[in-house]
């Protein structure tokens, strides 16, 4: 026979759901935006982070991590609401916007690296020789900008006209 007040029931008082989803997710926003920005990949690092923490948020409202599915559900609405509402300031708010979607950053201009740049994003000359050749440019000469998207992509502009990679 199923409990069905203990399934729908929270067990575990409302703001302490709400204090350890905001904690977790600020601390990875954080960590993420200032350790992994290269790692993210094509994924926007926020999209990444609300799928891992809704997926271990939902498991334990299913899996009975909680006995109270309104526990689980109640996660997963404040992890939303949060990844929401830095969207919504970063839209509105120009400081926030430079903390929660940092501007691209240069890595080169008119064929010479700024290694200051590259240092503060731990770019290495081979990984940026490396992603020229992934986008078909066999010299740094040929390079107008390069730069590392707020995503971690690196974008090119070429001194040839026509020959612009994404």
């Amino acid at each position: 026979m199923v409990d069905w007040r203990a399934v729908f029931t929270p067990d575990t008082p409302l703001m302490e759901i709400i204090v350890r989803g905001s904690v977790m997710y600020l601390t990875l926003f954080f960590l993420l935006r200032v350790l992994l920005k290269r790692e993210s990949g094509t994924t926007g690092m926020t999209d990444l982070l609300v799928i891992v923490l809704i997926a271990d948020a939902a498991q334990n409202g299913m899996a009975s991590g909680y006995t109270s599915l309104a526990d689980g559900v109640l996660l997963v609405a404040v992890i939303i609401g949060w990844a929401y509402l830095l969207d919504a300031v970063a839209y509105r708010w120009q400081p926030a916007a430079r903390l929660i979607r940092p501007k691209p950053l240069a890595l080169v201009r008119d064929g010479r690296m700024l290694h200051r740049n590259m240092r503060r994003e731990l770019v290495t000359e081979d990984e940026l020789y490396g992603q020229l050749r992934e986008q078909g440019i066999d010299s740094l000469a040929e390079v107008r900008e390069m730069r590392m998207e707020s995503d971690g992509q690196f974008s090119v502009i070429t001194r040839r006209p026509g020959k612009q990679r994404p």
